[in-house]
């Protein structure tokens, strides 16, 4: 045997050996006979660089260095999951995927809610390339070489699986590693971590990766995100992933009714306890890889897929005092601030009392004891009261009647559940915010500029609303604190950069209020420019597809104010893009106007999302269901038998691929 060969063979032992160590829990070889085979390869690799390989097991020790974590943009979003609390909210769910799909005949899996850092590995031809962290769902930081220290994940497939792929899954601490580091702390005269999810995610941005491959971090897969059709449905591709390799957990469950769901959500809602690491809920998927594909998302996370969360945990702590938080919006938040209490592994020390009325029906008053509960919300939040420990001094709330900030008198609109300020261009947080809406990445997305740079350019006088931004420059910046020549070109670059993002995103970018990224899409798909926005009367704007009073009467405020008007005026000069591009006005015509189409099946020409796309560009609408209005079904490979009949029944032409394209051709 050459040497190369026996590189490769002690790889492929050792890949072995941590496969049957860290994914099946079932020792193959004592720790000194895989040590005295590590050192071998080490040695052979040493003293032969012409055969390295990034992926070798003796890459996976650590002690490469990141400086900076490079962003990333993601391949595929990595999207959020819809949240139940109850099981009437997932058969509601299972009515509306039901409606959508026209079949009651399902089948889901079952998964166990993990709680740590969501990871995404990328895979090509078989060979692991990168980690990135979930991020905001469209990009986020590679931590390649501290997800290579983790000794479950494989970098490299042997086996029979799809070629190019990516795999999700979530990196988590386990209980007994938790608490053994936290007992090395104490020893050490440190002090202990908080709870193992953030650890697990804090060990993720370590920048020397020996310290990472010193924690017992844990990797724990959830789906294979692939454009190979190998596989029919979801639970069979994580068979398959398990094995060739991947960690994938034995508590998931294939079910064929709902009935079988809420038997998983009560066995485990009572055995949750007895797992070796974190969960707080369970997820629930549509099995059928073509259904998932049918249903699609929604701007925030995908329709074939739920989470379901355990009751949130509860504990009664002392309420100092009640302070209110200015929003962009100018929205008013009252926050309540409590006696430091341990809930869900994290010390709470603020909850949100949400308005007004909330305080008024729980009764809520400064120094009761309070019941806090930390379920799906970030904030926690305050449930009820203790009124067997009122103070007998006890005085009801009395909310706040001007903005904590700038002073002025708060205002309350008839069915508004909140108070705003209405001094939306003199008020600090709602100047700030505004600013920080309009360059986050949904918006301008503008590199080199965040949070504390923008406070510090308001505090500084050098800006006062986003269209300052483009009067900026590098000898302006270069003098502030912080600020070194590079930051400060990269800054301007930033700047410079965001009047190539298109009208859409500017449009949402504006923090016109209640128009978000999807209507934002809408308005300007419609509309095609700020200035045709901008004179459009009431009437015709609640004409357009899914635009109410509310949405209407807001435009129609920032359209007549002056600040407004200005501001716009100002962006147009710096050159940002106020209407749809000449490019995008090419590729789209009025062939469909007024036509609403189901896309349906497997197709081969176009993947469904650029199909939808050509109907919209093409001035059509796409439901995900099928009904009376319905013009024309879109019909690919495959097409569900429940939907055909419905669509017969119904009298609804049904097209193919081709056709649709010839229509549009």
């Amino acid at each position: 045997m050459n040497i190369q060969e026996r590189i490769i063979e002690l790889r492929n032992e050792l890949n072995t050996h941590n496969y049957n160590y860290y994914v099946l829990d079932n020792a193959s070889i004592s720790d000194f006979e895989f040590d005295l085979k590590l050192k071998e390869l080490e040695k052979l690799e040493q003293e032969n660089p012409i055969f390295f390989d990034a992926n070798s097991p003796t890459q996976r020790v650590g002690g490469t260095i990141t400086k900076n974590f490079n962003t990333i943009v993601h391949k595929n979003r990595m999207y959020s999951l819809d949240n139940s609390y109850s099981k009437e909210d997932l058969l509601d769910w299972e009515k509306r995927i039901q409606k959508i799909l026209g079949t009651s005949e399902l089948s889901y899996t079952c998964e166990l809610k993990f709680d740590g850092a969501s990871i995404n590995l990328t895979y090509e031809n078989g060979q692991f390339v990168k980690a990135v962290t979930r991020g905001d769902g469209f990009q986020g930081d590679e931590v390649t070489n501290n997800i290579k220290t983790i000794l479950s994940i494989p970098l490299s497939i042997q086996k029979d699986f799809v070629s190019n792929f990516e795999m999700r899954g979530e990196i988590i601490l386990p209980l007994d590693g938790f608490n053994k580091m936290n007992v090395e702390r104490v020893a050490n005269g440190e002090e202990e971590y908080r709870n193992p999810r953030n650890t697990a995610s804090g060990s993720l941005k370590l920048q020397d990766s020996a310290e990472v491959a010193k924690r017992p971090l844990d990797c724990l897969l959830y789906q294979v995100v692939t454009s190979e059709r190998k596989y029919k449905t979801h639970f069979e591709s994580l068979e398959q992933a398990r094995k060739v390799g991947f960690k994938v957990p034995d508590t998931i469950k294939l079910v064929n009714s709902i009935d079988e769901v809420f038997d998983f959500v009560n066995l485990w809602d009572a055995k949750r306890h007895d797992l070796p690491y974190e969960t707080d809920g369970i997820v629930i998927k549509v099995n059928n890889l073509q259904h998932q594909e049918e249903l699609g998302y929604t701007s925030k996370a995908p329709r074939w897929a739920i989470a379901y969360k355990f009751k949130a945990e509860q504990e009664a702590t002392l309420l100092n005092e009640i302070t209110y938080q200015v929003g962009r919006t100018g929205a008013i938040t009252p926050v309540a601030n409590l006696e430091p209490v341990q809930l869900a592994g994290t010390t709470v020390k603020r909850a949100s009392l949400h308005n007004a009325d909330q305080i008024e029906k729980l009764d809520i008053r400064v120094n009761d004891t309070v019941f806090v509960e930390k379920g799906g919300e970030i904030i926690p939040k305050i449930v009820g009261v203790d009124f067997s420990k009122r103070p007998k001094s006890s005085e009801p709330t009395v909310y706040a009647s001007h903005c904590p900030e700038c002073g002025t008198e708060l205002i309350r609109t008839e069915g508004d559940a909140k108070h705003y300020c209405p001094n939306e261009f003199g008020c600090a947080p709602q100047i700030t915010g505004r600013i920080q809406h309009f360059i986050s990445r949904k918006a301008m997305d503008i590199d080199g500029l965040g949070g504390e740079t923008v406070d510090l350019l308001r505090k500084e006088g050098l800006i006062q609303n986003y269209a300052d931004l483009y009067d900026l420059t590098v000898e302006k910046v270069l003098p502030l604190e912080r600020i070194a020549e590079k930051s400060a070109k990269n800054l301007i670059d930033g700047i410079k950069k965001s009047k190539e993002i298109p009208f859409e995103k500017v449009l949402f970018a504006l923090g016109i209020r209640f128009v978000g990224e999807t209507v934002a899409k809408k308005l300007a798909k419609h509309f095609k420019s700020i200035d045709n926005l901008m004179a459009a009367d009431f009437e015709t704007l609640i004409s357009v597809d899914e635009i109410g009073d509310r949405i209407a009467k807001s435009i129609i405020d920032f359209s007549s104010n002056l600040t407004s008007i200005q501001l716009v005026t100002r962006l147009k000069e710096a050159g940002v893009q106020l209407s749809v591009s000449e490019e995008s006005l090419k590729n789209q015509t009025d062939k469909l106007q007024g036509q609403i189409f189901v896309v349906s099946g497997v197709f081969h020409q176009m993947s469904r999302t650029e199909l939808k796309k050509a109907i919209e560009d093409n001035g059509g609408k796409v439901s995900s269901s099928i009904s009376k209005k319905t013009n024309f079904i879109v019909a690919g490979d495959n097409m569900g038998p429940s939907k055909l009949a419905k669509a017969e029944t119904l009298g609804i032409a049904i097209i193919s691929e081709q056709e649709f394209i010839d229509k549009i051709a």
